[in-house]
């Protein structure tokens, strides 16, 4: 009997590979002689560097950027060898949680520190890179990420404009004769989950600038900056600058600033995980499917990391079955979306800290897994 496992990280408690196998520990309790395979699983969002590092033999990098505020900050990335491929969370040289509550202010915060990492990992001879853009603290277009990859952005009189989204206001001439000439050779996949356009009501300005720190005042104007950004970038790269495309306007617009200056493909961050760790030519072959995550709900089913193992095992009619730290009554909306079946893997009443104890998960985990796997055998031999 061959299982395929592919569990989405337990937030704050396991990793993807953990839990994964944390799975494949209590089936060999029930059955030691069946062959269970555990593969990464993230949605390309926090967690999505671990999940292919550590899942797919990957090597831990570590570099100095500038971080949102201007001051350095350590970024950790990813590579894999086989592809040449970095594994990037822009969240880590200029994600919201690096910025002080009270010094949030997207009109000061940049995108300079993303670019620095992607330049680090063109240097150590990466061309293909998967990029994670969510929870930044910027909205300065993407232009800061822009700089530090040799485009130039420049005011009126000739001089380089500032970092963050004031910077923008004195936005005159874009200019590419600087641009490194090894971005010509990389391909970028962009790890974009929101559809919200780059400027108006559903820019990133209007939607994403008040958890950033913006006033009423200051989106108006970054809204306006950006329109105007848009028109210099659409006269110098017409083929690719779409300020209107879905998921422009993720990261503060740093998702335009991929699609137009290097050609980044914006792509649902589960799709690209899946992909990348060539989950399916493993799916093929399984008798049985486990997938999962923390917390198993309504929006599971709207195309999270599980469902989107459930669907690729549906291609193959393969059973699915998913595993939950906690389950809430609408995740009965994941079997219309091919989890056959689903169980929380809690014992007994605990408090929430006690059943985040990885150690304490990992058991639970074990448990649940024995006793679906037990039944599944069951029915097998029936």
């Amino acid at each position: 009997m061959n299982i395929v496992v592919a569990m989405d990280s337990f937030k704050g408690s396991l990793s993807s590979m953990q839990a994964g196998q944390a799975v494949r520990a209590g089936i060999a309790q029930a059955d030691p002689s069946v062959s269970v395979t555990v593969r990464p699983l993230a949605d390309g969002g926090e967690g999505t560097v671990e999940a292919l590092i550590s899942g797919m033999g990957g090597q831990w990098q570590q570099v100095t950027v500038t971080g949102p505020l201007g001051a350095p900050v350590v970024c950790s990335y990813g590579i894999l060898p086989a592809t040449g491929t970095a594994v990037v969370e822009m969240s880590g040289a200029a994600g919201l949680t690096l910025v002080p509550k009270s010094q949030r202010n997207p009109l000061y915060t940049t995108t300079y520190g993303v670019g620095e990492v992607i330049r680090d990992a063109m240097a150590k001879g990466c061309r293909r890179f998967l990029v994670g853009i969510g929870g930044s603290a910027t909205n300065d277009g993407g232009v800061g990420m822009l700089q530090a990859l040799g485009y130039g952005f420049w005011d009126a009189e000739g001089r380089p404009i500032p970092h963050g989204a004031q910077g923008l206001s004195q936005l005159a001439r874009i200019t590419c004769d600087g641009v490194l000439p090894q971005l010509a050779q990389c391909e970028f996949r962009v790890a974009c989950d929101v559809t919200n356009v780059l400027c108006g009501p559903q820019g990133c300005s209007a939607v994403y600038g008040p958890q950033k720190g913006a006033t009423p005042e200051t989106i108006q104007d970054m809204d306006q900056w950006l329109f105007h950004y848009a028109q210099l970038a659409q006269a110098v790269c017409p083929d690719t600058a779409h300020p209107d495309a879905p998921g422009t306007g993720a990261a503060g617009g740093l998702g335009f600033a991929f699609q137009t200056f290097t050609r980044g493909v914006l792509e649902p961050g589960v799709s690209i995980v899946l992909e990348e760790t060539h989950l399916e030519d493993f799916i093929r072959d399984a008798d049985l499917v486990i997938t999962g995550e923390g917390r198993l709900d309504g929006q599971t089913a709207m195309g999270k990391a599980p469902v989107g193992v459930a669907q690729l095992a549906k291609r193959h009619h393969k059973p699915v079955v998913a595993l939950a730290g906690c389950v809430t009554p609408d995740a009965t909306a994941c079997h219309a979306q091919g989890i056959d079946a689903f169980f929380p893997i809690l014992s007994g009443p605990c408090s929430l800290e006690q059943a985040m104890e990885p150690d304490t998960a990992r058991a639970n985990l074990a448990a649940t897994a024995q006793q679906v796997f037990r039944l599944f055998q069951a029915g097998m031999t029936n």
